[in-house]
């Protein structure tokens, strides 16, 4: 069982959790993103996540499928929220849950690295001094300073 979703309101990790339980799943693995205070050394008020809300949506369940192929017997759900998050709001929650804590953690792994680099969601940091920035979710802070 795989579910991807995109929602404007807050996540419900309980709910999430709920949806990927079952009898046989002997191991549940919790991912979340949060929004973090800065970033490259400069202070952060919030991020805004936009979407091409369609292509995202099927990107999420291709991703979640393969993960699923990977791990036989995984149950996965990824929900990433869009809008103006503020500092310490959960931007990404992934739960996968399978009869043993391999398989769960390795497919919340595969999730989160393939949804950053593959999935059409952006985000923009809104900086204490006031200004906005796009950021490149695939390249890392040394990339970045060059």
């Amino acid at each position: 069982m795989t579910v991807a979703r995109l929602t404007r309101d807050p996540i419900a990790v309980q709910q999430l959790v709920a949806e990927v339980a079952a009898d046989g799943h002997g191991a549940t693995a919790l991912f979340l993103g949060t929004v973090r205070n800065t970033n490259d050394g400069r202070p952060v008020e919030g991020i805004e996540y936009t979407a091409y809300d369609r292509m995202a949506v099927a990107e999420l369940e291709r991703i979640a499928e393969e993960a699923a192929s990977r791990h036989p017997g995984t149950a996965i759900v990824v929900e990433h929220r869009l809008g103006v998050l503020a500092v310490g709001d959960i931007s990404v929650a992934i739960a996968s849950a399978s009869a043993h804590r391999a398989a769960a953690i390795e497919a919340n792994r595969y999730v989160i690295e393939e949804l950053k680099r593959r999935v059409p969601i952006w985000k923009r940091e809104r900086y204490l001094d006031g200004t906005l920035e796009w950021v490149d979710p695939t390249r890392t802070r040394s990339e970045s300073a060059v």
